[in-house]
């Protein structure tokens, strides 16, 4: 039915992640054969000496015969941090570079990089 031709396989299915200067995009994509796998690509901003930017870019590609180990170890390697280190982050604020970093990052992320962990102590529920 379709008449896109070979730009249909780079959209079969797709997701996109915003985490501060990275973007992670998930792509479903197919092989020669019709079957599919996924790659991950990680896209990192970089601002230049002139205030333009650049990207850069890293792939990995993730096979059918992989996924069940790759989401057990991933499970394990999160798990495992969340249950060391909590899931507050932990602030580089006493580095001499965060504020440099820090103000590179897109405003949408603002209110969340300044939450310490005492302001989530002293929130009210009942009043949200």
């Amino acid at each position: 039915m379709n008449n896109n031709g070979m730009m249909e396989k780079e959209e079969i299915f797709s997701k996109v992640l915003r985490a501060g200067r990275r973007t992670y995009f998930f792509d479903v994509r197919a092989t020669k054969a019709e079957d599919y796998y996924l790659t991950i690509t990680e896209s990192k901003k970089f601002t230049n000496d002139d205030g333009s930017f650049h990207y850069k870019k890293h792939k990995i590609y993730i096979y059918k015969e992989d996924f069940s180990e790759f989401r057990e170890i991933l499970a394990e390697m999160t798990d495992y941090i969340i249950r060391e280190k909590g899931d507050e982050v932990i602030s580089e604020r006493h580095q001499k570079d965060f504020k440099k970093e820090y103000n590179d990052k897109p405003s949408e992320n603002t209110e969340e990089e300044i939450k310490t962990p005492e302001s989530f102590t002293d929130i009210d529920f009942d009043d949200i």
